[in-house]
């Protein structure tokens, strides 16, 4: 018999790893007065000082809960595993020492600005609030307000710290919850979908912004998305996530080019090319399997055309595959 392998360890990062999950665990009800349910499953990964990462898989895949895990956020959600952060595990502090890590440590950007944002309160406020809550004065809060809103790129900030957000474009006003964001000096920037609500050439002002930010401050980024296409420009690495796993993990030059997993090379397929026709675009076969009804072995193999009878039965384990990690039975040396 057969015995699987256990999960290949993390290989040694480039640079000096910032945060550190390990066997990262949620667990969660999806209904008031439901029973949890686990929606995503063991992972393990690492981002270094500096180092901007996107996690991609299609809705419903894991990267938001993921995202907001390092955040501790949901305070329905069960977390087990580890989370080092610069040496301190995070899933052991106590709520209101974990409090002083969210925004002077690890901040968010989310989707969709104008859900963020009060819109009773000035532009200016609402950038200060992040430092007021932690003791900051007034004028002070203020000053270093403008100072990320000049930073940013937001036009006349002076001028328009007493502003209201419907008084903004929304590529301006995602600049303000950047702002936000980056107003406390975080080692660590989560951007949850940055750039959905947006049209294209927003986005692209988008990503030059953080490109431009996070090179200046040596500022870590984890950029949550479902679209492959705005990956190859701004991240160094790409982690995939299915089903609440991640199923492949490498830099994203190696995995644009030689995608080792049917998932992945599913989703590099998918991304439209200009020279394609438009009749022809490729979609992946099926859909990702609701956390209640996973099928047994690997969670892909209903859809992947290269799955075989162990893939059916057996969860793969995580692999190293030439640098990258990979959890598919195809590149077990001991399939069978």
């Amino acid at each position: 018999m057969l015995h699987p392998m256990p999960d290949a360890p993390m290989p040694k990062p480039k640079r000096a790893p910032l945060v550190t999950a390990q066997g990262l665990t949620v667990d969660m009800p999806l209904g008031r007065g439901a029973a949890n349910v686990r929606i995503v499953d063991n992972i393990d990964f690492s981002i270094g000082v500096g180092e901007r990462v996107a996690l991609v898989g299609e809705s419903g895949s894991g990267k938001s809960l993921t995202a907001r895990a390092l955040m501790r956020l949901d305070r329905l959600a069960r977390l087990s595993g580890r989370i080092d952060f610069d040496g301190t595990d995070l899933l052991k502090l106590p709520e209101r020492e974990m409090t002083r890590y969210r925004g002077d440590s690890i901040a968010m950007v989310f989707q969709d600005p104008m859900s963020f944002l009060d819109p009773l309160m000035t532009i200016g406020d609402q950038v200060a609030e992040t430092l007021r809550i932690r003791g900051v004065g007034r004028t002070e809060a203020r000053k270093r307000a403008l100072a990320v809103l000049d930073e940013l790129g937001v036009d006349r900030a002076a001028e328009r710290l007493d502003s209201y957000p419907h008084e903004f474009s929304g590529g301006m006003r995602q600049r303000v919850v950047l702002a936000m964001a980056l107003v406390g000096e975080p080692r660590l920037l989560i951007a949850d979908e940055p750039t959905t609500a947006l049209d294209v050439r927003v986005q692209d002002q988008v990503l030059d912004l953080l490109d431009d930010v996070s090179t200046r401050r040596g500022l870590a980024v984890l950029f949550i998305t479902h679209d492959l296409g705005v990956v190859a420009g701004f991240a160094e690495r790409v982690m995939v996530m299915y089903s609440g796993r991640i199923v492949e993990d490498g830099e994203v030059e190696t995995v644009f080019a030689r995608p080792k997993h049917p998932y992945t090379r599913g989703l590099i397929k998918a991304v439209p090319r200009i020279d394609q026709d438009l009749h022809k675009l490729y979609a992946i076969p099926g859909a990702p399997p609701p956390p209640l009804a996973r099928p047994s072995g690997c969670p892909f193999h209903p859809r992947c055309s290269e799955a075989f009878d162990r893939c059916r039965s057996e969860l793969p384990v995580v692999l190293d595959v030439a640098g990258e990690r990979v959890a598919c039975h195809l590149h077990d040396p001991l399939r069978a």
